[in-house]
């Protein structure tokens, strides 16, 4: 019984390790690690990444605040400042003219 615990666990381990990688899709590039993942965005495409379980999406940026939607939420923040949206902690941590880089982190 002890080998099958310990096996269903190295399983588990093994697909957690997969799923916490790095990807890219049009417009959108993630990093992830178990707990966090960075999420570089191409400015001026309409891209979302799925990360964590939740979908996060750069919207843009206005009057030095940075708009990012995270599990649907739309929220607006200043870029180096960490919130917290649907429950996860979220930093946009830098934006310039071709890309926006956004961290998103369970809590």
């Amino acid at each position: 019984m002890k080998t099958r615990v310990a096996m269903a666990a190295a399983i588990a381990a093994t697909i957690l390790a997969l799923t916490a990688c790095s990807s890219s899709t049009d417009g959108a590039k993630t990093s992830c690690d178990l707990n966090k993942c960075k999420i570089t965005f191409d400015r001026g495409v309409d891209a979302t990444a799925s990360v964590l379980g939740i979908e996060v999406k750069f919207v843009g940026v206005k009057d030095e605040k940075a708009t990012v939607s995270v599990a649907g939420q739309e929220v607006s923040m200043p870029v180096s400042q960490q919130t917290e949206v649907a429950g996860f902690k979220v930093t946009v941590q830098n934006v310039t003219d071709k890309e926006a880089v956004i961290e998103v982190a369970r809590p």
